[in-house]
């Protein structure tokens, strides 16, 4: 198996890695938890304690996460920690948990925010109608996973301009607040009312507090997804989280001292969109800024969670643990659409089934109890593996530390919350008997093959000279690939085949140029490959996916060729994907 490319950040590593991970943290959350975490804290100081200790937990997590990131240097996150060190049915059931429950409610939480910040201005002294923020959520979803469908350049373009809008908003709120500081308006904060309980918390009123302020937080684990492409990141990955992770607070907590200079506790409870209700008491004729920024923030969340949510259910579906339809991938535009729309229907679905802070709740206890199994994996591997080399390696009390505080957490959140959290609990443990008849059943009928999706044919590609698949697509005819014969790939030294892809579309063939000189996988973008040279070739690996990620279309490959171990023949969805032409 060959590695990613160590690339990210170049030069600049540390800087890179930096933008990457609070960029990846700073998110619509913070304009979403503020209300939420103040209704359990049930007084100011508190409310601004949760927001410091979050962002320590955090912190605890991530270093665990970074002897995770080095000691198993593959990218994928907790999905590859979990699967390496707990087995494959572990490995599934955070797949399935992340594809029916994290990102869709997230997406959810999301895009009810986005309506409620458009709507707001619309309805000033009341909350927006359900229905109505319900179908503009609704709107914004279709809309963006149209984009998504339609073009990966555009849909990485929103995100570029949109990330703007949450940097925006979050700037004007922190100087404004400033500001107000230096005029002398901090009632709220002064310790004789920052400590005023209107209620007494409970110990279950403290774990949604922090469950609502660590959706806000969601993301420190970004870094973990790409350890394979991190340039040395036995230095780096530490450094970025010490800078980060306070960097982050600071923001955070800055921002919640900011509302409470222009705003009550009841005003702030009372907000539908706090960061707009902030703007019409401070920024007069310019109050406008802030819905506008909040919507742009949210918008390009939504466009965010939706390309990244999708390629999870595609590689997902193409390590054979979903069905092989949602490794299709349009033949023309590049993306992964059943994957998409998968995502869109669930998204809906949930929208329909909570308000926003019941959503939060819901989602944050299946992160925090994801988080909490990988990060138990951590000392499980330091028992099974004790002499495996550690590039880092965290004391001991850091994951200890951190799972008392995951078990007291998920304790009472489940107590406080047995209805939401409970669900949440079913719905991970229906992806077992899903698992056992999906993906450990190996020898199944041909008719269950059918009904899931997974074809049934597996033979040795050196056995393929040629391998036609129907492509199902109005008007796309079928796409056939070529495969070099044995003789060929084995004169060039390698025992990995390469493939030469032509098509047919709209029933009429698309002419490339004749079959080059094959080279070995390790020569293919180097100036030795007979074929390096030539314009318009792009040369790519089947175990990224930077196809997609560039959005490269049929015009531009010309003509691709792709190297694939003979093993990945068992699981045909690698084959079919018709987009690669």
């Amino acid at each position: 198996m060959q590695n990613l490319k160590r690339g990210c950040g170049g030069g600049t590593a540390l800087t890179a890695n930096l933008l990457s991970f609070a960029g990846n943290i700073i998110g619509s959350g913070i304009f979403i938890s503020p209300k939420g975490v103040l209704e359990h804290a049930g007084s100011v100081g508190l409310a601004l304690l949760v927001w410091v200790l979050g962002g320590g937990v955090a912190a605890l997590g991530s270093l665990c996460y970074a002897e995770l990131g080095v000691t198993i240097p593959r990218s994928g996150g907790d999905y590859s920690y979990v699967t390496e060190i707990f087995g494959g049915l572990a490995g599934f059931l955070l797949l399935w948990s992340a594809v029916l429950i994290m990102y869709p409610t997230s997406l959810a939480v999301i895009a009810l925010t986005f309506s409620n910040y458009v709507l707001q201005p619309v309805f000033p002294n009341c909350i927006p109608p359900y229905n109505a923020s319900r179908i503009l959520s609704m709107l914004c979803l279709l809309l963006l996973t149209w984009v998504n469908s339609s073009s990966v350049r555009w849909a990485t373009r929103i995100q570029d301009i949109f990330t703007a809008g949450k940097l925006l908003a979050l700037t004007l709120i922190i100087i404004v607040g400033f500001m107000q500081i230096f005029k002398g308006n901090y009632k709220e904060l002064a310790p004789s009312n920052a400590f005023r309980f209107w209620m007494t918390p409970s110990v279950g009123h403290l774990a949604l507090a922090f469950l609502q302020g660590s959706f806000a937080f969601s993301g420190w684990n970004f870094l973990n997804y790409v350890t394979e492409e991190l340039v040395d990141p036995r230095r780096n990955l530490p450094r970025a989280i010490f800078i980060s992770i306070p960097l982050v607070t600071f923001v955070y907590t800055f921002t919640n001292i900011a509302y409470f200079t222009a705003m009550s506790p009841q005003e702030l409870l009372s907000s539908n969109a706090v960061a707009v209700t902030f703007g019409e008491k401070l920024l007069g004729y310019f109050s406008w800024v802030m819905p506008v920024s909040v919507a742009l923030s949210t918008f390009g969340g939504i466009n965010g969670y939706l390309f990244t949510s999708s390629r999870l259910c595609f590689s997902g579906a193409r390590e054979g643990h979903l069905p092989s339809l949602l490794a299709m991938i349009h033949v023309k535009n590049c993306t992964p659409i059943p994957a998409l729309l998968l995502c869109c229907l669930a998204t809906l679905i949930i929208m329909l089934v909570g308000d926003t802070y019941t959503l939060i709740n819901y989602v944050s206890f299946i992160n925090y109890l994801c988080y909490g199994v990988t990060i138990m994996g951590l000392i499980v591997l330091r028992w099974k593996k004790p002499k495996i080399f550690r590039p880092i390696k965290v004391n001991l009390l850091i994951p200890i530390t951190y799972l008392a505080f995951w078990a007291f957490l998920l304790a009472f959140s489940l107590y406080s919350e047995p209805v939401v959290c409970g669900i949440g609990l079913i719905i991970i443990l229906t992806g077992v008997p899903v698992f056992f008849l999906g993906v450990y059943w190996r020898n199944k009928p041909k008719c269950v093959n059918r009904l899931i999706g997974k074809p049934a044919l597996c033979a040795s590609l050196s056995s393929l000279p040629k391998l036609c698949l129907n492509w199902h697509q109005k008007g796309q005819g079928t796409a056939c690939m070529r495969l070099a014969s044995t003789q060929s790939w084995a004169a060039a030294g390698t025992k990995w085949p390469v493939l030469l892809f032509g098509g047919c579309f709209a029933h009429s063939w698309v002419h490339l140029p004749p079959l080059m000189p094959l080279c070995p996988p390790t020569q293919l973008a180097h100036s030795s490959c007979p074929v390096a040279n030539t314009p318009g070739c792009h040369f790519m690996h089947m175990e990224t996916e930077r196809a997609i990620t560039k959005g490269l279309s049929l015009s531009e490959l010309c003509p691709a060729f792709f190297t694939v171990h003979q093993a990945l023949c068992d699981t045909m969805s690698y084959l079919i994907l018709p987009s690669f032409l």
